[in-house]
């Protein structure tokens, strides 16, 4: 088999492109497998996977097949010991450190691996592997043992498979793709761990290149507090493990609602939760970002019921918290010195917040607000007076969120209420600072 030299060359130099131009990995692999059979190269089949750094997922993956056309899946990490990863290919290939690797479909006899054997029933008669590592140990995002860099297959259902020739073009071509690769998936990594530790708006707002000393910007937002009830009596009755356990519980309930009903968690501060809910012209309004926060206290409210009958069906202490909102501006921009700065949230409405969920404490209701929250949906809310706020010189108004069964319980039946100020939990915070706190395998 001849294939035109030039053609493939015009091929290589096209992924060059798309590399430069920043085009995600399923098109560039879809628009690929067709210029490739254009050049005379029969592709039936094609399918690139790549490691990631998320919390949830282990590695992402682009499928494409000619009859089904583009296809895309995220391994969360959980599965990586299934047995479909431990009889894939691609596990064998890492295990015994191969880049290539090939397999003649056609026949009756027997497979190594349980791909094959599908491939095989759905009439492709070859296929090939190639592995490339895109990151060395002198990366900045270092080479890992479980990575598996750039993993390729190619399936054919052409009579006798792929020529020789093929095979090595698809090679050659490997080195292309893992640049291209390596271009796209680089800044997607990068902003995948910026998102996870600083939250998606101060992770757009470093990445913009906000690094400097008091550089920032002002965005107006619902700033949603919560805290952990009598976390220093508990942590010091339950011991290090106990109180951890706990910890994550309560994290599970508050955080979880916030992310989930749209909100962006800035700072988990000791045993609170900083959150925010964007307000944008155009997109996102006071009253949208308020039904979401409102929506997160409920869902926060009533996970906490749950978890807690769980432990204390385990015997295990149960745990309350507070939620606090308000609406305002706040500004997020860099504190500290210039080599260690940490990106930060400031402002009276972040301290207005963390001031009111400490009145939850103090009057034992769960979940309070101000009245540009309230006045959002009024019959959600009962106003229960107005009160000066610790280190302020005036009055707020303050509503409590009226609580189906639920979510009603009060503070007032939980070990915080019983002993109101057993211990000072923790100093006033001036400013909250964001910390850096399926298908075949084949």
């Amino acid at each position: 088999m001849v294939l035109n030299t030039s053609k493939i060359l015009e091929v290589g130099d096209w992924l060059l492109r798309q590399a430069l131009a920043e085009k995600p990995p399923e098109v560039m692999l879809e628009a690929l497998a067709r210029k490739l059979n254009h050049v005379g190269i029969p592709i039936d089949r094609c399918r690139m996977a790549w490691s990631t750094l998320h919390p949830l997922f282990e590695a992402e993956t682009v499928l494409w097949t000619a009859d089904r056309g583009i296809s895309t899946n995220r391994f969360p990490h959980q599965e990586e010991d299934t047995d479909e990863w431990l009889r894939s290919p691609i596990k064998w290939m890492l295990d015994h450190s191969e880049t290539f690797m090939r397999a003649r479909l056609e026949g009756h006899g027997p497979l190594p691996f349980d791909l094959y054997e599908e491939l095989r029933a759905d009439g492709y008669t070859d296929l090939i592997g190639l592995r490339t590592e895109m990151f060395t140990e002198r990366s900045v995002l270092p080479l890992r043992a479980d990575d598996l860099g750039l993993y390729v297959t190619w399936a054919t259902r052409a009579p006798g498979g792929f020529h020789d020739t093929v095979v090595e073009t698809l090679r050659q071509l490997q080195r292309y793709m893992a640049l291209l690769c390596k271009l796209n998936i680089y800044p997607r990594l990068i902003t995948s761990v910026a998102d996870t530790y600083l939250g998606p708006t101060i992770a757009h707002e470093v990445l913009s290149g906000r690094i400097r000393l008091g550089s920032g910007s002002q965005v107006r937002a619902l700033v949603w507090f919560s805290d952990l009830r009598d976390s220093t009596g508990l942590a010091e009755d339950l011991g290090e493990d106990r109180y951890l356990a706990l910890l994550n519980d309560y994290f599970d309930c508050a955080g979880r609602a916030a992310v989930e009903a749209g909100g962006e968690i800035l700072a988990f501060i000791g045993d609170a939760v900083l959150a925010i809910f964007p307000i944008r012209e155009g997109e996102t309004s006071e009253s949208e970002a308020s039904d979401r926060a409102v929506g997160a206290a409920r869902a926060a409210r009533a996970a906490c019921q749950i978890v807690n009958r769980r432990r204390e069906a385990a015997g295990e202490v149960p745990f309350e918290f507070g939620v606090a909102m308000c609406i305002g501006d706040v500004r997020l921009g860099n504190i500290g010195i210039r080599q260690r700065l940490s990106f930060s949230v400031i402002g009276p409405s972040v301290n207005e917040a963390e001031r009111i969920e400490k009145e939850t404490k103090r009057l034992g209701i769960p979940v309070l607000a101000t009245d540009e929250v309230a006045s959002c949906d009024p019959a959600q809310w009962q106003p229960i007076g107005r009160f000066t706020l610790r280190g302020t010189h005036h009055e707020t108004a303050l509503y409590s969120l009226r609580l189906d069964d639920a979510g009603a319980q009060s503070d007032r039946g939980s070990s915080a209420s019983r002993n109101p100020s057993p211990r000072n939990e923790k100093a006033s915070t001036v400013a909250m600072t964001g910390t850096m706190g399926s298908s075949s395998q084949g």
